[in-house]
């Protein structure tokens, strides 16, 4: 559900990002409102600056109840500030509050901020367990609060541009966060492929595992269900490919924070008085009260490296006190809420993971390095062959560009997205990409609205239109697939434009958008 205001005329420019985490059922008394609250940043922001953010996010969650008690509340679009909401869990609530800018109408597109803070839940819920299991552990709120601080603060550490929070805007409006991309291989290939998930299968005997294996930054492969290889996905492309281990260089995959090269100061946020040094490097401090608690940090920058066998070691976990080596990272599913030994082999560009049950492994760490050897006697050579194919196959970080076309198409169903390369968006002018960006706006409501109207119902749509400088911004949404696309250089009719969309869709889409 979202609400709008009268539109701005006199907007600031943005200085200032507020996020936050409450639990409703929390702090109900007088007295013990603070206690409602699981998270804020700013920290040090008073506590009256606080509780009058959380308090109006709060009666605004009330407010819209009212009118659509089924349908959460979205958005709030006031005049010098975008409020968006996100019920993580039942009654527990995230709010990013930001302000607007007075050059740009549409810098931001309220889903894309919405999907920054799914994606900081899913990612805490696959290392830390739902944070109501965690409150519910720690009646107090202690635990909570201590897990939630460095998670967080090291997730938008990645968002750091200097001292300042790049935040998604409309020059992001060709990437879909949330998704997976993929690399598309050929059929000797895809069957090597095969043979290698085969065998690593085979190396844990009876245990039952789950792998997912990248080429760079694309999925070539996975067995996990689609929400679990979105979480796991992203995590990788964070911490673990190639280019997440090298440090200073940024990837060019669209789940990589700051790749962007060109940067607009209207899409920056300034903290008041700045970022505080300690956000900036490893020694994040919780809240004052929050410190008596050993928290696992798998956020951390620069805390994965690969050893001479090719496994990607950490001391995040800690160590085992009888050897002192590095505890085995471990994730919870999402599909079944098992909880998973975390294991990453490396060979190049090619990226190895396997999960394996933690409740089947009765030796703990020693029976996950039995697993390892026998990874790296039976799947060496596989590894070797399948990268070697996938490389001759490759053809450079433009490999999925078309010419003329600047585009983002995403398959909802699957949770699968592809784009032109970022070095390519960033030749589109700005008239282009903020009316895109406000179209996209467009169909997010027409998707919202669709989805609480009818159930089950799909919405399909298809506009296109003219931007100021005479590009044509486009998007189709059809069965559960959404294509946006930017022309600058068409001809100056629809049906030209139409025609473009056509031959794209039936030479890349298997026809899913065309018309006919």
């Amino acid at each position: 559900m979202g609400l709008s205001s009268a539109s701005t005329t006199a907007s600031t420019t943005p200085e200032g990002l507020q996020l936050c985490i409450f639990d409703l059922r929390r702090g109900q008394n007088e007295g013990q409102e603070l206690d409602k609250i699981l998270f804020f940043f700013p920290a040090d922001l008073p506590f009256s600056a606080q509780f009058s953010v959380i308090g109006l996010s709060e009666g605004l969650i009330t407010f819209t109840r009212i009118f659509s008690p089924e349908a959460a509340c979205e958005a709030i679009e006031a005049e010098r500030h975008s409020h968006v909401f996100y019920e993580a869990e039942p009654d527990i609530w995230m709010v990013m509050v930001v302000e607007k800018s007075k050059e740009f109408e549409a810098i931001w597109r309220s889903d894309a901020l919405r999907k920054v803070l799914k994606e900081v839940h899913y990612l805490f819920v696959m290392f830390h367990g739902s944070i109501r299991a965690l409150l519910d552990k720690d009646p107090g709120g202690g635990l909570t609060r201590s897990h939630l601080y460095y998670f967080i603060m090291d997730y938008l550490g990645d968002f750091l541009v200097g001292k300042k929070l790049l935040l998604p805007s409309f020059r992001d409006c060709l990437k879909e966060r949330g998704t997976v991309q993929m690399l598309t291989v050929g059929r000797e290939a895809a069957i090597e492929v095969q043979s290698l998930v085969r065998v690593l299968e085979s190396c844990a005997g009876n245990i039952p595992c789950h792998s997912l294996i990248l080429f760079q930054d694309l999925l070539v492969s996975t067995t996990l269900s689609p929400d679990d290889t979105v979480n796991l996905f992203a995590y990788a492309v964070l911490r673990l490919t190639p280019r997440a281990l090298s440090s200073g260089v940024s990837s060019w995959s669209y789940l990589r924070k700051g790749a962007t090269s060109h940067v607009s100061s209207s899409s920056i946020l300034a903290r008041p008085g700045g970022v505080p040094e300690q956000f900036q490097g490893s020694d994040v401090n919780p809240p004052a009260g929050d410190n008596n608690y050993r928290v696992i940090r798998p956020l951390q920058q620069d805390k994965w490296s690969k050893g001479k066998d090719g496994f990607l070691v950490t001391d995040i976990w800690g160590a085992e006190a009888s050897n002192l080596i590095s505890a085995t990272p471990t994730v919870l599913l999402h599909q079944t809420e098992e909880r998973m030994y975390l294991c990453v082999h490396q060979h190049k560009s090619l990226t190895l993971i396997f999960l394996i049950p933690v409740s089947s492994v009765l030796i703990g760490d020693q029976g996950v390095s039995v697993v390892k050897q026998q990874v790296l006697e039976n799947v060496s050579l596989k590894l070797l062959k399948v990268e070697e194919k996938l490389s001759k196959g490759w053809v450079g970080e433009n490999a999925y560009h078309v010419s003329g076309y600047r585009y983002l198409l995403v398959d909802g169903d699957r949770n699968v997205s592809r784009a032109s390369p970022a070095g390519k968006v960033t030749t589109l002018t700005k008239d282009s990409l903020l009316a895109l960006s406000k179209l996209r706006e467009e169909v997010d409501l027409e998707k919202s609205r669709a989805q609480s109207d009818n159930a089950g119902h799909e919405k399909e749509l298809e506009v296109s239109i003219r931007a100021k400088n005479n590009a044509w911004v486009i998007a189709r949404v059809t069965r559960g697939k959404e294509l946006y696309m930017v022309l600058e250089k068409a001809n100056e009719t629809l049906l030209y434009a139409s025609d473009a969309v056509e031959k794209f869709s039936n030479r890349y889409c298997n026809g899913a958008f065309s018309l006919n």
